[in-house]
């Protein structure tokens, strides 16, 4: 999910609520501020083509012309040196600040997407990038090409369709949605892309009420390795509309545009936040994994703990209803919580004023994560334990089931459709702390597979996580292996953690 760090807000923990960070754009990895109006539409995209490129077996091994790319361009390119690279490369995370890209394209176009294909396919590593939210820095490749895709950033409510391009961040299309009167279960970092956080699923503070993200896809418009645009929906490339819906980004192409099937946006949302006193988290948190499982689909909440001694708990989250209905669920937790919170706050908001709630900074934030998923009840004891004396860190618990639970878990490539929630990981860190805080984080990733908490989520994705093909896709892997294979033979999208790595 997405997430910011909002410590003035009661019940908003570090990195907020939610926090996304996949592979942005199919290309690269991605991972939310005030009212604002919808971005500015940008030039509609070219209908999907199926003119093709060199054959892949064929693509050219000498180094891209990077001039003649640049005059070929309708947006831009900056290479190492020029003004604005150093900006221009930057990622949502700082730790990332040292990987040099060999160059940067401004795509403002389908065009130029194909055009930068052509050209450095198979001779550099491509990333796509939107947000910049990847929390491995897959988006800011060293020594690759990104493709910036920010400027296609339409976005288009008409009845219950949402044309999204990829580039368009959650602020914006928030603000485009509650104009419309519509709903689309999404992230809370305001400054995330809409690609990477749909391509990895898409958890969200509505997802029980409404599914995920990639849930609501109904064709996304995506430049294949060999430069071709293809619509991929349940009639048009099958296969590739499979993997886009939690494949994680970085894999099949680079996505330029989405469609979304849409709800009306509720009435009123309700928010709330409890604090509980020093010394319950263990007994919180136990109360808490009976209590979601049996909430209707209507109430979406989170516990987070926050490392220290003791460590801190605190529950929060939204209710797709009013006051009364809300209390009568709260109080039931409380009840069987063996604490009384310390403070409560049930506020009562529109669809806009909620999403504004959960949002948090968008200022660049340093930081070393992780994950993984609770599919039955785990060990409160031994979760609370890992979280005891880790000064910093938060461990994000995100209540899932409801409607996420509705598809088969091979319906779509999002795999953990039987989770009853996720588990970020979540530590600041320099430059100078983050190998000491990578071991951290990596010794509380080992602690919850001890007590019970396996898998992970392709969004919170990380490079040190034990078996992390078949802990983010399960048996989906081979599929998703597959599928890219038959998109890209040739492996030009290739990074870290690829589904073909």
């Amino acid at each position: 999910m997405d997430s910011e760090h909002d410590q003035g807000r009661p019940g908003v923990p570090r990195r907020a609520f939610l926090r996304i960070a996949g592979v942005s754009a199919a290309g690269a990895v991605a991972a939310a501020c005030g009212p604002e109006k919808p971005a500015a539409p940008v030039a509609s995209t070219a209908p999907a083509t199926t003119a093709s490129a060199p054959p892949a077996s064929r693509l050219p091994t000498a180094p891209p012309n990077w001039d003649d790319l640049r005059t070929q361009l309708t947006g831009g390119l900056l290479r190492p040196g020029s003004d604005g690279y150093d900006t221009a490369k930057r990622g949502f995370n700082p730790l990332f600040d040292g990987n040099n890209p060999v160059a940067v394209a401004t795509a403002s176009s389908v065009q130029d997407v194909q055009t930068c294909l052509r050209t450095a396919a198979g001779r550099v590593t491509i990333a796509a990038r939107s947000g910049g939210h990847s929390y491995a820095g897959y988006s800011v490749p060293g020594g690759g090409l990104v493709i910036d895709v920010a400027g296609l950033n339409k976005i288009d409510v008409q009845g219950g369709k949402a044309v999204i391009g990829a580039g368009a961040k959650l602020k914006d299309v928030y603000a485009a949605l509650a104009q419309a009167g519509r709903v689309l279960p999404a992230g809370s970092c305001p400054t995330v892309g809409i690609a990477g956080l749909t391509l990895g699923g898409g958890i969200g503070v509505l997802a029980r009420k409404y599914g995920l993200t990639c849930d609501h896809l109904s064709s996304a418009q995506v430049v294949v390795a060999d430069g071709r645009a293809l619509t991929a929906s349940a009639g048009s490339e099958p296969d590739l509309f499979w993997a886009l819906r939690g494949g994680g980004g970085g894999n099949f192409g680079v996505v330029t545009e989405f469609t979304f099937d849409t709800d009306p946006a509720p009435e009123e949302l309700t928010v709330f936040s409890l604090r509980f006193p020093a010394g319950s988290a263990s007994s919180v948190l136990a109360a808490w994994q009976q209590w979601i499982a049996a909430m209707p689909p209507e109430l979406w909440a989170n516990l987070v703990l926050s490392g220290g001694s003791p460590v801190q708990c605190r529950v929060g989250g939204c209710y797709v209803g009013g006051t009364a209905g809300l209390n009568t669920l709260l109080n039931n937790l409380t009840t069987n919580a063996g604490a009384r919170p310390a403070q409560r706050t049930v506020k009562t908001l529109d669809y806009l004023g909620a999403m504004k709630y959960f949002e948090g900074s968008s200022n660049r934030q340093s930081f070393v994560a992780s994950s993984r998923m609770i599919t039955t009840p785990v060990d409160a004891a031994k979760v609370v334990a890992v979280a005891d004396g880790k000064q910093g860190m938060d461990l994000l618990i995100d209540g899932l089931g409801g409607a996420v639970a509705s598809p088969a878990k091979d319906a779509t490539a999002f795999w953990h459709r039987d989770a009853l929630a996720s588990v970020q990981i979540y530590a600041p860190a320099t430059a100078k702390t983050r190998a000491k805080v990578t071991q951290a984080v990596g010794d509380v990733v080992t602690g919850l597979a001890a007590a019970g908490a396996g898998g992970g989520y392709v969004n919170y994705i990380d490079p040190a996580l034990p078996d992390w093909k078949t802990a983010y896709y399960g048996d989906n892997a081979k599929r998703l292996q597959d599928v890219s294979q038959k998109y890209d033979p040739q492996n030009v999208f290739r990074f870290g953690q690829g589904v073909v790595s």
